[in-house]
This record gives C-alpha cells, structure tokens and sequence, in this order.
C-alpha cells in the first residue's frame, strides 16, 4: 500500500520491512552512530537540516491494519446499506399496486418505494435522531474505552448489539408486518438499537487502527534505488487511513443494491443483504484477537486535562484564551519556579498535548456546516429528488454516487497525488488538505438551491413538487423535467472533498491527543457530526415544501465563510511536527504477554545486561 514496500535501512541494527524497530521488553535507547547521527531504538533521527532536505515516504504498515479496515468495511456496509432505505421506508406509503412489501408494481413506475408513509418531516425527525445517537454516543463510550474496558472489547460490544438491531429490522419490514401497521414500533427499536452498537463501535475502531503502526518517530532509511528518505508517521498513517475510508465507501456502495431490493422486492430484502455482510466480523474479531496492538485502559486523562485548563486559566487569565503562552502558565516547571510546592500527575509534556487537543477541538467545531453541506439538511436532498424526472431510477440512488466517487478517486490520491507531492518536496499539511475539502464541498452545496429552484419552476404542482405524486391524478405527470442526473454534481464534489476533509481529521485526533484519551478526542470527531444531525433535527419542520431553496442556500452561505475563518485560524499548524504519544512500548500483542509472562525472569535478566551495557544518558526524550 505504501511507496516504501522494500527498502534498506540506515541503522545501527537490522530493519525489518515492518516492525516496532526494536524489542518492547527493553528500554529506551538513545545512542550515536559513527558520523554523528542519532539513533532510537536502532533507528536514525533525521537532523533538522535533513528534515528540511529529504524527501518523505509512508512506511510499510502490519497486515493487522488491513484486516481492521476489513473489519470496518464490514460494519458499514452493513449500516449504510440499510441507512440508505430509512428516508424513504419512513416518509413514503406503501405504492399503490405494490406487493405489500414497500416495492412498486413496475420498474418504471413514479411513485417511489415506501413503507410507513409518515412523511418528511417525520423522516428527517427520524433519521436525524438515529444519526444524532450514533455520533452523540460515542463520547461517552471513546471514554468508557479509554478508562475501564478497553477498545477492543467495546468494538465487540458493538458488534453483539448491531447484529440483533439487524434481526429485528428484517422483522419489521416483512410484508404482514407492514400491512398491519405495526412496522413503526420494531423498526424504531432496531433503529436505535443500530446508532447504540455503531456509538460503541465507531470511535474505537479508527485509534485501533492506528495503533498498529510501528512508525513512531521519522526516522532516516536509504531505500533500493540508493535515495535516502525519511520513514514519516504521519505519511504512514494517512496512507493505511485512506484505505481504511476506501473501504467504508466500499461497504457504502451497498447502498446501490439495496436501493433496488426496495423498489423491486421489498424492505426485508433491502435489509436481509446488510445482516448477511455483517455476519463476516465475529469470525474476523476472533481472527484478529491475538494478532493485535490493544492499548489497555489506562484510566483516562480528562481529569488532569480540567486540572491543566483550571491552572492556565487561574494563572494567565480568561483574556490570555488563544494567546501565545496561555498554556506556559499551567506547566509543572513553570508554577515550581514561582514557588508552588503541590505534587502534579503530570509534566510538561502533557500541558503540550492538552494544547494540541484544544487545538483539534477547535479544528472540529468547523465540521458540523460541512457534513451539513455535504449531502443537505435532513432529508431535504431526498426531497429535492422526489420531484425529479427519474426515468424509472430510484430516487435515492445517486446518494450512492457518493462512496462509489470515493471508491474511485481515494487510491488516485494515495497513489498518485501524495506520491507526486512528497517527490517534489512539497509538504501538503493538515490545514491546508482540510481547507481544500471544505471549499470542494462548498462549490458543490451551492448546485443544491439552484436545482431546488427549478423543479419549483417546473414541476406540475410548482412548490408542492415533492408530494406532487399524490396531489395529481392518478397518471397524471407530477415530476419536474429536470433531470436526476444533475444531482450527481453535488454528490460527487462533496463525495471529494471527504477524501481531504474526513480521513485528515482522523490523524488529527489520532495524533492531537493524549495516549490514554484517543477513543475520547475520536469520538469528539465523530461527535460533529451529531450537531449537524441536531441542527437537521431541529430544522426538521422548514425542511418541507416550499422552503426547500433556503435548506440548501443557507448552510451553503455559512460554510463559504466559515471556510476563510477556518484557513486562517489554523494555518500555522502545518508547520507543526506530527507527533504520536505512544511509544514502542505500547507495541505488545496478546502473544507478546504470554510470553512475558512465561518467561518474566529471564528477561529480567537481560534488561540488566543491556542496561549494563548501554553509555549513561543524562536527559530522557520522549
């Protein structure tokens, strides 16, 4: 996957293609080489005129980390495959003519699939909150990783409870249930059961991920063509997360099939496909189980956080909030100077990743008008493609363009853009990648209120197009001339713009947070995307005829300025160095402590050769 698959290291010790890049039973080692060079753990720390010089390259990353992108893939095939039905299934009734099932009598027919025919509003109300939950959540289950259980069995957890929601989901759209007109009570229970699983799973998948990389410092190699270059963290990571977003959208794109299992067969089987795929985890967790890098709770870090925040705002003032210094005040070293004499939990370093964690929830607070922008308000999109002219197409299946232009685009960017951009020096920081995307999706948003225009202006029942199915004689035309496929334009633009916006944020609270609050600062994330679900909650009532232009125009206006102040307030932080917090120790599988635990004494025993063995060493570096 990465551009570095075989390479020759330039180390003091042998270097595998991929490895922790030293034995976890020892301790730190720092040490020289013979031109002067510094090594950790046998590897050669780039000097700042190298870092500066030579060319960057991801690292080859453990298979582990792709087995868990299988894992995630898994997952959200199964929760977009059936999310992509909800709207409908909830806002439209069953067809006339239909088979009882939510299907329509004739592929070419212009009614669309349904089932409870409770309308938008209750659709958007519906599916906002589900959204809200699922991404809400995670909060509290990231910390409940972080502190007590750990992330893998939290991923489990998950699993157990998403598999039932799927059981219960199928049995609320069979046909008898549906024409009873009790469907509405055992959807909504799978329903919320789905987000409660998925808020368990999700914020602790992507940490997990990340934690298998056993690149933990930049360090300098000479690859095979005699080139020397430096093994980058972030490069590493960022290559292993584009194709953990590929194969999201790869499970997304079963979208596409079930949008047809729904207009041509009915929702059980529209919801029967995702519960099949989601079968494949249990035996891949059981697989993966002993194979990998699990970070124990460690009791979670947000306690010393507040403890921080409460000394720099006590010692450098409310006004000093965003300054340069603002968070010197709270340092150990600097409140011992002034003469405190209480005991810290802490050092220095940490106030600097309680820095950097400010720093990404700050960065996040600019997401919820892009997820917004990225697919519309609510069900308004799904509104807007009621009344198009569809030529038999369902109207919801060029949603499912979205993670089809992400299947297409991301190994473009992986492959061929980042490589082109690290051959020519060009360093492409976070900021910048994130800057980019939102204004893609900002140009894309803005074809939403036109389009809204015209089928406005064209559609047989003007501002009721997209209940105008059901106000017009049977027969009788009741879509806009204007064509479905103009709504792919948006779509794909915004399908891009992730590419840049969502996989950046995730090394972002990967890497901006401290080692035991990864699931937290994740799940704060995960977390924007439940304000924008409450922002389409709460807006719920307008998102309805005729006021479907502004649904769209307005984010759209909010997130072109909020891109500008965006670029502006966080630009310098390209120039930062990307840091990961854990270090080789945090590197043992299941295997490793067994094996430790066996044979605890002798290495004991050759911890004390090594330390022997090894020149003082007057400072620690982390």
């Amino acid at each position: 996957m990465a551009d570095t698959a075989t390479q020759v290291a330039t180390a003091v010790a042998p270097v595998g293609d991929v490895r922790p890049s030293h034995d976890a039973k020892h301790p730190p080692v720092y040490d020289l080489t013979e031109d002067g060079h510094e090594t950790y753990h046998g590897l050669v720390l780039p000097t700042e005129e190298e870092k500066a010089t030579l060319r960057r390259v991801a690292g080859k990353m453990p298979a582990s980390c792709y087995y868990l992108c299988a894992v995630e893939f898994a997952e959200r095939a199964s929760y977009y495959g059936c999310n992509q039905v909800y709207k409908n299934f909830i806002r439209a009734p069953l067809p006339p003519g239909g088979n009882g099932a939510g299907a329509v009598g004739h592929i070419d027919s212009e009614y669309t699939a349904g089932a409870l025919g409770r309308g938008s509003v209750v659709a958007t109300a519906m599916t906002e909150a589900f959204k809200f939950l699922a991404y809400a959540l995670p909060v509290f289950f990231g910390w409940l990783a972080d502190t007590k259980y750990g992330r893998f069995r939290m991923i489990c957890q998950g699993v157990a409870i998403c598999g039932i929601a799927h059981v219960i989901m199928i049995i609320s759209a069979i046909p008898s249930v549906l024409q009873s007109g009790n469907a509405i009570g055992p959807f909504a229970v799978s329903l919320y059961m789905l987000s409660i699983g998925a808020a368990q799973f999700k914020p602790n998948i992507s940490p997990t991920v990340m934690d298998q990389s056993p690149h933990k410092v930049p360090h300098v190699i000479t690859d095979t063509n005699g080139e020397r270059v430096i093994v980058d963290p972030e490069e590493s990571i960022n290559t292993v997360m584009l194709w953990f977003y590929l194969l999201i959208n790869v499970g997304a794109c079963f979208g596409i099939p079930t949008t047809y299992l729904a207009r041509l067969v009915g929702y059980w089987a529209a919801y029967l496909i995702p519960t099949i795929i989601y079968l494949m985890l249990p035996p891949l967790l059981w697989y993966l189980n002993p194979r990998l890098v699990k970070q124990p709770p460690g009791g979670s870090d947000l306690g010393n956080v507040f403890r921080v925040l409460g000394d720099a705002l006590r010692y450098g003032g409310i006004r000093s909030i965003g300054r340069k210094g603002f968070w010197d005040a709270a340092k150990p070293s600097v409140r011992r100077a002034a003469g405190s004499t209480k005991e810290y939990g802490y050092d220095d370093d940490f106030i600097n990743d309680v820095r950097r964690t400010f720093q990404a929830s700050g960065i996040f607070c600019f997401l919820p008008i892009f997820f917004i922008n990225d697919g519309a308000l609510g069900a308004a999109a799904n509104a807007l493609t009621a009344g198009m002219k569809t030529d038999g197409i369902p109207n919801d299946l060029l949603d499912n363009l979205n993670p089809v232009s992400i299947v297409v685009v991301t190994p473009i960017v992986n492959h061929v853009l980042y490589p082109f951009l690290r051959r020519k020096g060009i360093k492409w920081g976070p900021i910048s990648k994130m800057t980019f995307g939102f204004a893609l999706c900002t140009i894309g948003s803005t074809v939403y209120p036109v389009l809204q225009y015209y089928v406005y202006k064209t559609s047989p029942c003007g501002y009721n197009a997209t209940t105008c199915a059901e106000l017009v004689p049977e027969g009788a035309p009741s879509l806009s001339s204007v064509p479905i496929s103009l709504y792919a334009i948006p779509v794909i633009l915004g399908a891009v713009a992730e590419i840049f916006v969502n996989v950046t944020a995730y090394g972002i609270a990967y890497s901006r947070s401290p080692k035991n609050m990864k699931g937290l600062v994740s799940s704060i994330n995960l977390f924007m995307m439940a304000i924008s679900a409450a922002i389409g909650l709460a807006t719920a009532p307008v998102i309805q005829d005729p006021y479907l232009t502004w649904a769209f125009a307005g984010p759209t206006i909010a997130g072109a300025i909020l891109t500008v102040i965006f670029w502006f307030t966080f630009k310098h932080i390209d120039k930062e160095e990307f840091i990961i917090n854990t270090g080789f120790g945090d590197m043992k599988r299941d295997s490793d402590r067994e094996s430790d635990a066996e044979g605890g004494i002798v290495h004991q025993a050759e911890e004390k050769k090594v330390a022997s063995a090894l020149p003082p060493v007057t400072e620690e570096k982390k």
